[in-house]
């Protein structure tokens, strides 16, 4: 399977008012979205949002309450999950204890009446793809967690599927080795050119591996797109506080200029970017991430527009890479402020007085 043998021919998949519900408890509830050919999404999002159902009904093992799923433009509702030539990766990799690596990769082409030359050839193939060459003949007890993943992934694209599907597949790798996991993935997507759709419930994860996200909360789509569109400009509270960590301020809003928002927080001006128009008097929620926070003295040339707030530390925590503060606004909120750890930057301490400023920019309406 050298690379380009299955270049520009992944799949589209469209999900098209997308329901499943069990006993009368909803677990989807019309999901429309559309998975470009090719593409690397991600469904993301806590225990329960419906985001493993929704792939298992991409898979077949699953069938739609209501609404429909397209593969290249052909409804497969009724098409069997063997007949979709869809490739699946679980979090457990299901191998086949008894069978040597080169006969569970080959299993699916077994299946399928494959030659037992085209076989052993593909099988090879395979292996070299996700870095396993040499290993055929080990059974999976002799791998390591990282490893035996590796041989579920070929696996599950030896017979050349263009679709793949990948349930939570790192989720029982310890970091490191999940870390680098996540950029073979990303490798291997590349090469194979074929679609990719993963679920994960783990925020680095999507973020690192995807093309886009689709963020899942109580069976719907809280919001779908990029990985930065998604982190920055977070559409709702639930997506910006399940992606990262973010700070939340409740403010009246004084005006609106140029899809600026003017608000005012305890007789505080903070201004925040937003698609929105708010009326003046109505409460809104301004939210902004953590690292975005810098303290007033440790900024060069900060504009005079940038929001500001006096604080007093109240929790310092030196974390390796990065300092992270906890500060409270004189005016009563909490927030959490992090930054690089350095030798040329001073740490604070406990009790210490200060100033935070953050870019309107970096603000959000939420």
């Amino acid at each position: 399977m050298p690379q380009g043998d299955i270049g520009d021919r992944g799949a589209s998949v469209l999900l098209a008012k997308l329901e499943k519900t069990y006993a009368g408890v909803t677990a989807v509830a019309g999901v429309s979205f559309d998975i470009q050919s090719g593409e690397f999404l991600t469904l993301l999002g806590p225990s329960g949002s419906g985001k493993t159902t929704t792939l298992m009904m991409i898979a077949g093992f699953e069938s739609p309450t209501v609404g429909d799923i397209r593969i290249d433009g052909a409804s497969v509702v009724a098409v069997p999950p063997y007949r979709r030539n869809i490739g699946m990766v679980f979090q457990s990799y299901a191998l086949f204890p008894h069978l040597t690596v080169a006969e569970n990769v080959g299993f699916p082409l077994k299946q399928r009446g494959v030659p037992k030359a085209e076989r052993a050839r593909l099988v090879g193939e395979a292996l070299e793809l996700v870095r396993l060459p040499g290993y055929g003949g080990r059974y999976p007890r002799q791998l390591s967690g990282g490893q035996q993943q590796r041989v579920a992934v070929a696996r599950a694209i030896v017979f050349r599927p263009r679709l793949l599907l990948l349930d939570e597949p790192l989720g029982a790798l310890d970091k490191q080795l999940r870390e680098n996991l996540q950029i073979e993935m990303r490798r291997l997507h590349a090469e194979l050119g074929i679609t990719f759709v993963l679920v994960t419930h783990d925020q680095d994860e999507a973020l690192t591996m995807s093309d886009r996200i689709a963020i899942m909360n109580e069976g719907k789509v809280a919001q779908i797109g990029r990985p930065e569109d998604i982190y920055d400009r977070p559409s709702n509270r639930f997506v910006a506080g399940f992606i990262g960590q973010s700070n939340f301020l409740s403010a009246v809003v004084c005006g609106v200029d140029n899809g600026v928002v003017v608000s005012n927080y305890k007789g505080i001006l903070l201004r925040a970017v937003t698609s929105l128009r708010p009326s003046v008097g109505a409460e809104v929620i301004l939210t902004t991430r953590p690292e975005r926070l810098r303290f007033a003295d440790s900024v060069s040339d900060s504009g005079s527009t940038d929001n500001r707030l006096a604080v007093t530390v109240t929790e310092a925590v030196f974390a390796g890479e990065r300092c992270r503060y906890v500060v409270k606004a004189d005016a009563g909120i909490t927030m959490v402020l992090t930054e690089a750890s350095s030798a040329v930057i001073r740490r604070r301490v406990v009790g210490e007085h200060a100033e935070i400023v953050w870019s309107v920019a970096d603000t959000i309406l939420v």
